[in-house]
């Protein structure tokens, strides 16, 4: 079964860390972009950061200097490196294995067309 699982999510306190994990079964991730979005209540799902097949790295402005995204396709695995967490950080994070980056107003979008989505990994940042 082809899948993505998304894990290490978690409640965590302002300026604390956390690393997501995706982790894709019957397939190879290694030859695809793979991007982590986000979907916070009330809002439309956002591309955070993606990491392509030649370790290329993009991120949403808003993480950048913040998250760091990295792959290990020895084990199949892309992960994500959330530090200096903001509540408004606070979002049902997802991977995907379409990202691609679009300047829209001068300005660094990630964009998936990928679906079904799974069902993701909780962070939430809250003293």
């Amino acid at each position: 079964q082809v899948q993505l699982v998304e894990s290490g999510g978690g409640l965590v306190q302002p300026d604390g860390s956390l690393r997501l994990s995706c982790a894709a079964s019957g397939f190879a991730l290694d030859f695809y972009t793979i991007g982590w979005f986000r979907q916070a209540p009330g809002k439309e799902r956002e591309g955070v950061s993606c990491i392509s097949s030649d370790f290329s790295t993009y991120y949403a402005d808003s993480v950048k200097g913040r998250f760091t995204i990295s792959r290990d396709n020895v084990k199949n695995t892309v992960y994500l490196q959330l530090n200096s967490l903001k509540p408004e950080d606070t979002a049902v994070y997802y991977c995907a294995t379409d990202c691609t980056p679009v300047v829209v107003a001068g300005t660094l979008k990630l964009e998936s067309d990928f679906g079904p989505w799974g069902q993701g990994t909780q962070v939430t940042v809250s003293s």
